[in-house]
């Protein structure tokens, strides 16, 4: 694991200095700490981070403005830390583009788990021969290279998105509940998953439909689940 780099980002040295250590026990070693947002949006450019922990209290500019200046120029997953415990709040940093939400106090090994498991979904490469590119309309998934392409047009998400969008591009015309496509992405108990899923569904709508608001690839079955459709087979 040592290859990865991992960015942690929060105005407290006690806490970095947690998370560092929790992250060095589990094999983690490339570990840059930063304690104010606008350095965090620098050093992403040049840094280029595997992962980021990122705190939504900073003391010049907070995490949900941080994670939507990087989101500008890179995907990599980001975990957010907050005291905040509002469902609002976890909704807004899904928004804003965070892949996960973690509330303080926390459990720094569970925190190093996370990434584990987030650097897991984002890899950029699967072993050879396993996975292969599914057409479906007008949009190409290539699950070995982890692209989406529309009409030969690469479609940016994040790796979240892009594993529901690979999960549902796998049972194409199937009906997948939140609960599995939650459980299959998160790797976690489903429990209170409606809202999480629905705004990374919103988005991935956003990116690969002509009109989101009358999606033709991602339908929502009323009180089952999605299902992934080819358009043009309809």
């Amino acid at each position: 694991m040592n290859q990865y780099k991992i960015m942690l980002v929060d105005d407290e040295p006690d806490i970095l200095d947690l998370l560092e250590k929790a992250l060095n026990i589990e094999g983690f070693q490339n570990i840059t700490k930063i304690d104010n947002g606008l350095l965090a949006v620098s050093t992403c450019r040049t840094l280029q981070p595997d992962m980021i922990i990122l705190d939504v209290m900073l003391p010049d500019i907070d995490g949900y403005e941080v994670c939507k200046q990087i989101r500008e120029f890179s995907h990599c997953p980001i975990i957010f830390l907050s005291s905040k415990n509002d469902e609002l709040d976890k909704i807004l940093g899904l928004a804003v583009g965070g892949d996960d939400y973690v509330t303080k106090p926390f459990s720094p090994k569970e925190v190093a788990y996370r990434v584990k498991a987030g650097l897991r979904r984002a890899q950029y490469k699967t072993n050879p021969g396993q996975d292969y590119s599914i057409i479906i309309g007008d949009l190409m998934i290539d699950t070995d290279g982890c692209m989406v392409k529309k009409n030969n047009r690469q479609i940016e998400l994040t790796a979240r998105e892009f594993e529901i969008l690979r999960c549902l591009a796998k049972n194409t015309g199937r009906v997948i509940s939140r609960e599995r496509l939650y459980e299959t992405v998160w790797g976690e108990d489903s429990f209170g998953c409606d809202n999480t899923m629905m705004v990374h569904i919103r988005h991935l709508r956003e990116k690969i439909e002509d009109n989101p608001a009358a999606p033709q690839y991602i339908i929502t079955m009323k009180g089952l689940g999605y299902k992934l459709v080819n358009p043009h087979e309809k």
